[in-house]
């Protein structure tokens, strides 16, 4: 069976999503709709911009969201899932490919989105650090000691999870880390608190704009972050995607269950190959490849 897994924050890079635009006719109208949506010229920013502008909240989401989903549709009749999955933002991306939001209306909900974690991220100084080598468990507990809001945020693979939180917590919980035998805990390029308590401002904002939002039922099982279990009711899925921001992400768990259900082929749709190397770690048998 075969799952296709689609990015989140993180994946982009100057030029992404150019040979798309250049090589096929398809592509080149939606990222020119995509323009008119979002009222400036992202694809300006996409092929041309800097590392710096591309790192924009406000940018790099609806940007990793349209090369995801744009190269979905270039497949046209190739692009025939059994189940599909995304990280973080890539979940939109996911829900798009899949049939349970239109392009437009997932790019406007994308769009409200980094708008919305940014404005909170601009309320509080906050961080993100990914911990490496140690057991989730020890993460967890030496978070729930900490004083001041920090969280397991991203479960990626075994051995890999990022925390999240108050500038002040996260350094304070890297160094308890570190102490615990943690190969690396590093404080990552990211502009605040994603998937944590500190996102509740964010959730508010994003699940009005949700709820009015048109929802279909999904060509095939949506594996959702918050729950890691295959989705295809749209009330349900709604409900989980407002949880996600200040839920963790179960990566490990969702391809763990994927696998379960059937899944050998893990195929990534859009920018880099992440995920791809976090699918082999939580499950070496499984086959990879690039859409």
């Amino acid at each position: 069976m075969k799952a296709y897994v689609f990015p989140g924050q993180g994946a982009q890079f100057t030029g992404m999503g150019k040979e798309l635009y250049e090589q096929s006719e398809e592509a080149k109208s939606l990222f020119e709709k995509a323009n008119e949506i979002l009222g400036f010229r992202i694809t300006d920013v996409m092929f041309e911009g800097t590392a710096d502008q591309l790192k924009e909240t406000k940018v790099t989401q609806p940007a990793v969201f349209l090369h995801s989903v744009i190269l979905a549709k270039t497949l046209g009749a190739d692009f025939k899932p059994d189940m599909v999955a995304g990280h973080s933002l890539g979940e939109l991306s996911a829900l798009v490919a899949a049939g349970a939001l239109s392009f437009e209306d997932g790019l406007q909900l994308v769009y409200k989105r980094a708008l919305a974690m940014q404005h909170a991220c601009e309320i509080q100084p906050s961080t993100m650090a990914a911990v490496l080598g140690l057991e989730d468990a020890v993460v967890e507990a030496v978070c729930a000691e900490i004083d001041g809001v920090v969280v397991a945020a991203n479960y990626n693979c075994p051995g890999q999870l990022v925390i999240s939180g108050s500038v002040e917590a996260v350094n304070e919980a890297c160094e308890a880390l570190k102490a615990k035998g943690a190969k690396r805990a590093l404080v990552l390029p990211v502009g605040g608190a994603f998937h944590s308590p500190l996102m509740e401002p964010a959730r508010e904002e994003l699940a009005k704009a949700i709820e009015q939002t048109e929802f279909n039922q999904p060509i095939c099982p949506v594996y959702q972050n918050v729950t890691a279990s295959g989705v295809i009711q749209p009330e349900e899925i709604k409900k989980n995607l407002v949880i996600q921001l200040t839920a963790p992400v179960k990566w490990t768990q969702s391809v763990q269950q994927m696998v379960k259900d059937g899944a050998t082929d893990f195929v990534e749709v859009g920018p880099g190959k992440v995920l791809q190397g976090l699918v082999k770690k939580i499950h070496s048998e499984a086959q990879v490849a690039s859409a």
